[in-house]
């Protein structure tokens, strides 16, 4: 399997278009989600998943993760369809979107074992990220991040969830900002990565994109979704600590170090007390770094 442990930017591609895939294949982005649900019409659902199995199997992603959204595990839906159709190219992990309780995670996970025992693989080598973008998601979060050993992330989806309590969408992001603190630090608390709402906004100006970015950095998020191809670049970056942070976090590290080996705790360093969230935060830096692949 292919698998990068960064996961700064997740690129949707349709589910139906091996053009697009490849082309997302070919970037070097974190995360490529082949999509069979808002991104696939649903006469062309079918298609869909034998273009994304037939992706799965033949297209070299390198160090790309290769994830697919299904569509909701729902009563009647078609989710069990997409995750037949799809499963004998052994994604890294299946996107669920719209989760609003354990039971719909167990589903899923429930059908990935039966499905890898029956091939012969590792029971759990196929992972679960579920979308958090309705109220009841946000108001069910800790039964959610607790449901199945296999989930790795929470996404957080901003549009919808909007839609779903009728709120209206801002630049400042106040109508959905407790819901997004809310996904984040569930999946901060449970050892999860959280990824952020996509920006919906593609104008050529990046400024939008790069600050909400640098916000969702701010707040703990790990990665965000990207919905152009131009996203990817600038979402990355924003994700990707600077040599200097790298320094200066590696530097205050080695001063900690010392202080601890003459005894002391709370030291004065460039001007600043330094205490243990101050060093967490550096050794975060350091773990994002590393995680991009970037020598230490």
């Amino acid at each position: 399997m292919h698998i990068h442990k960064a996961r700064r930017a997740l690129l949707f591609m349709p589910g139906d278009d091996r053009h697009k895939i490849e082309k997302g294949a070919a970037m070097d982005v974190d995360a490529v989600i082949m999509d069979l649900e808002d991104g696939v019409a649903l006469n062309n659902k079918a298609a869909a998943r034998q273009t994304t199995a037939a992706a799965l199997r033949e297209v070299d992603f390198g160090h790309t993760e290769r994830l697919v959204r299904i569509n909701p595990v729902i009563e009647g839906g078609v989710w069990r369809d997409d995750l037949n159709g799809i499963i004998e190219g052994h994604p890294d992990g299946c996107v669920i979107p719209k989760v609003e309780n354990a039971d719909q995670v167990k589903q899923a996970a429930e059908q990935l074992t039966r499905a890898e025992r029956s091939y012969g693989w590792l029971d759990g080598s196929i992972r679960l990220w579920a979308i958090i973008e309705t109220a009841r998601g946000i108001i069910n979060l800790k039964e959610i991040v607790e449901s199945d050993p296999r989930l790795t992330a929470l996404i957080f989806g901003a549009e919808d969830l909007a839609g779903d309590i009728g709120a209206i969408r801002t630049h400042d992001g106040w109508e959905v900002h407790y819901a997004r603190s809310a996904v984040v630090l569930y999946a901060k608390a449970y050892g999860l990565a959280a990824i952020d709402t996509p920006f919906v906004d593609l104008s050529p100006d990046e400024t939008h994109l790069i600050a909400e970015t640098e916000q969702a950095l701010s707040m703990g998020y790990t990665g965000k979704l990207a919905i152009h191809p131009k996203q990817v670049a600038p979402i990355q970056k924003v994700f990707t600590p600077t040599q200097e942070q790298i320094q200066r976090a590696k530097v205050l590290i080695d001063a900690h170090l010392a202080q601890q080996a003459s005894g002391r705790g709370v030291f004065e360093f460039e001007g600043r007390m330094v205490d243990m969230p101050m060093i967490r935060a550096a050794e975060s830096i350091l773990a994002r770094a590393n995680a991009a692949g970037i020598t230490l």
